[in-house]
């Protein structure tokens, strides 16, 4: 009897710099510049024993288009980031980078959904069952592109997103304190 193909898993798509650590107006350049939102560490820690959810990062970072940081240096910081929700208890399955600077033309830099739809294929996600948490308009776009739910948090640029969703035809979308009440909100 042939095996049957694994079902796909749903993933909680999570924005980084604003959603799990806090943003930096001149960019994260260094691990001594994360500063990690409180409560993040501890939610995802919660959210990574919800069974069959995969969670995965998806982030833009700008920074290396512009030469302002190297890939190398963008890997250490992402690499420290796991390291820290790892020893919290927590894991990621997946983070994916977009190193374009704005206006590149790329598939993968949000509001695009090229990362979602990268990850989806390589893990197999399960789209429509899956949600993106961010804290802009560009990750509530990438979400909807991508075909999953999504909410917004008031942390990073949440706050000041949050009254422009309804000019970009997103008043629909739920918007959350952090990301501790958005997992809370998804998984309840």
């Amino acid at each position: 009897m042939p095996l049957l193909p694994a079902r796909p898993h749903p993933a909680i798509f999570l924005d980084r710099d604003g959603v799990i650590i806090e943003n930096r107006a001149d960019y994260v350049k260094t691990q001594q510049e994360i500063v990690f939102i409180p409560g993040a560490l501890a939610a995802l820690a919660l959210a990574a024993r919800e069974p069959g959810y995969r969670l995965v990062v998806v982030t833009n970072q700008s920074a290396i288009g512009r030469g302002v940081l190297s890939p190398l240096m963008a890997e250490a910081i992402n690499d420290y980031v796991r390291q820290q929700v790892v020893a919290a208890g927590g894991r990621l399955d997946g983070l994916y980078v977009c190193p374009h600077a704005p206006g590149a033309g790329c598939a993968c830099r949000k509001p695009e959904p090229g990362m979602l739809l990268q990850a989806a294929e390589a893990l197999g996600l399960d789209l429509p069952a899956s949600v993106m948490i961010g804290d802009s308009l560009s990750d509530i776009q990438a979400g909807r592109a991508a075909g999953t739910r999504t909410l917004l948090v008031r942390t990073g640029l949440g706050a000041y997103f949050e009254p422009r969703l309804a000019e970009a035809g997103l008043s629909s979308v739920p918007v959350l304190a952090d990301l501790a009440a958005a997992l809370a909100y998804w998984l309840s």
